[in-house]
Formats: C-alpha cells, structure tokens, sequence
C-alpha cells in the first residue's frame, strides 16, 4: 500500500502573474501560498500600502506526488524549480519561517547572497544593464565585476542586488 505524499513546490510563473495563479489555484482548491509583501508606493497624487509578490515570477505548491505533473496545465505556471534533476521539495519549516516573517516585517527586500569571487554574473540594472561580467571581489553589498568588450577591459563596483549570477551550462 502506498501513501500519496503532500510536498511544498516552488514553481515558475509568467512574469508578473503570481496573484493571478494563486487565484486560479484557489478557484481549484489546490493549496498554495504566494508570499506577499506590504509596499508602501508613491505616485504623483497620493501613496498607498500596496501587496507585492515577494518573490518575483515563484508560487508555492502543496500537492501530493501522484498529481504534481497536473499542475503545469495551469495556464502561466512554466514549470517546477529543479534541485539535482528533480522538482525542489520545500520544508514545510521553510514556508513557515517566510510566513512568520512576513508577519513581523513590512517592506521585506529578497536580496541574493550567492555572488562570490570568479562567479558570472549579468548586470540588471543601470547604465551597463544586460552586460555580462566576472566577480573580481566582494565587499558588504557590493562587488567589483571585470567587464570585457570594444576592446577593453572595464572594473566597475556595484550593488549586488543588480547583479545576477549565471549558471554555467
């Protein structure tokens, strides 16, 4: 006799399509939680409290093994998060911990911390948005990136939370 085991999931959304998912998970009856977060937001006439998915383009999943494959029918989910070949199974303790703390903390900022020395990365943002550079050093919250091209060789510091770490194939 075997069990169904019930898993949280990470899965990949469309971009910007998080609340739209868990309101289609929930119309289903499919657990789920899509972590939001409070954003105070100002515009030219006023400033409102405004809910943001706290992690961009990922909804969780709690669903048994038998049915995890049916989930991907779902009109904007992509796909599961992998982990060595297989969909990434999440502690029920780790969605708790994001639950409680989003309880306690407003305004909650998800920064990656993985950027170390000789890593890729890609520029998100700024002037030298969408190049691509290797970690020279880290320092706190920033990191000198070695860029090449036209010829040259560029070092430049920036902040790591504009910075995105390639994975190498």
């Amino acid at each position: 006799m075997t069990e169904d085991l019930q898993h949280w999931y990470a899965v990949y959304t469309r971009p910007r399509w998080e609340k739209k998912i868990a309101a289609v998970l929930e119309a289903k009856g499919i657990r789920h939680y899509c972590p939001l977060n409070k954003v105070n937001r100002q515009w030219s006439d006023r400033r409102k409290v405004v809910l943001e998915p706290l992690f961009k383009g990922y909804i969780f999943v709690y669903i048994d093994d038998r049915n995890k494959w049916d989930i991907r029918n779902i009109d904007g989910i992509l796909n599961y998060v992998y982990w060595l070949g297989k969909p990434a199974v999440i502690r029920d303790s780790d969605i708790d911990t994001i639950k409680k703390f989003l309880q306690e903390f407003e305004e909650v900022k998800v920064v990656s911390t993985s950027i170390s020395p000789n890593d890729k990365v890609l520029i998100k943002q700024g002037l030298l948005m969408d190049y691509e550079g290797i970690v020279i050093e880290v320092a706190g919250n920033t990191a000198k990136v070695k860029i090449r091209g036209l010829g040259v060789e560029l070092n430049a510091i920036f902040k790591k939370e504009n910075l995105q770490r390639l994975r190498e194939l």
